[in-house]
């Protein structure tokens, strides 16, 4: 009778795991983008360590089945996307325009502000070396850079930091996650930079 009573015990939790795996699966397809474990834990009525657990559990689920979605972490904000690999067949469907490419201008400039954000444009041309507003434009209508304030100094400009489709596109959960940069990496951003406006102004007119 007791090896009964437990067998039930157990079966009424795998029960209701599998219900707030529905639940959160239908949060998270909903909703379309990242949402935060407070909110998940509060709207499913059980705590963030247990709402957690039951999330990545699922997301090795989904690996393992190997579906066409995943369930990615943000900066503790969960969200429901299609795998990255799906995207050429997306493409076929809806005709939606290839991803941005991304030049090697725009990378040195998005990993200074990645890892020096809070940053103004003339902290960042400091680094580079040169002009950087058509970068740093091109970031922003990407939408892997935005405003996050502004400096309190004269003129008070503006404050320039990563968002969340950033960690999203580089597939990392929190800024944390990011590699270590050398100090002499910086160094090769200058130089680069240098080459960069020799080569505009060996170029004809």
């Amino acid at each position: 009778m007791k090896s009964l009573i437990i067998i039930n015990e157990r079966n009424e939790k795998e029960l209701e795991i599998n219900k707030l795996e529905s639940i959160i699966e239908a949060i998270l397809f909903t909703m379309g983008e990242a949402v935060e474990l407070e909110r998940l834990a509060q709207t499913v009525g059980h705590d963030e360590e247990t709402v957690k657990k039951i999330i990545l559990d699922m997301m090795d689920k989904y690996r393992q089945e190997d579906r066409g979605v995943q369930i990615i972490e943000l900066d503790n904000s969960y969200q429901m996307c299609t795998k990255p690999e799906m995207y050429e067949y997306l493409i076929k469907l809806t005709h939606i325009p290839k991803k941005h490419v991304l030049t090697d201008v725009l990378l040195e400039t998005l990993s200074i502000i990645a890892y020096k954000q809070p940053i103004t444009k003339l902290a960042i041309e400091n680094i580079r070396g040169v002009n950087c507003d058509h970068a740093v434009g091109k970031l922003v209508e990407y939408n892997l850079v935005c405003e996050v304030g502004r400096l309190d100094a004269p003129g008070r400009p503006i404050l320039f930091g990563t968002t969340e489709e950033f960690l999203r596109s580089f597939g990392i959960a929190s800024l944390d996650d990011l590699p270590v940069v050398k100090p002499e990496k910086i160094e090769d951003f200058k130089h680069e930079a240098e080459e960069e406006v020799q080569l505009k102004l060996d170029l004809p007119s």
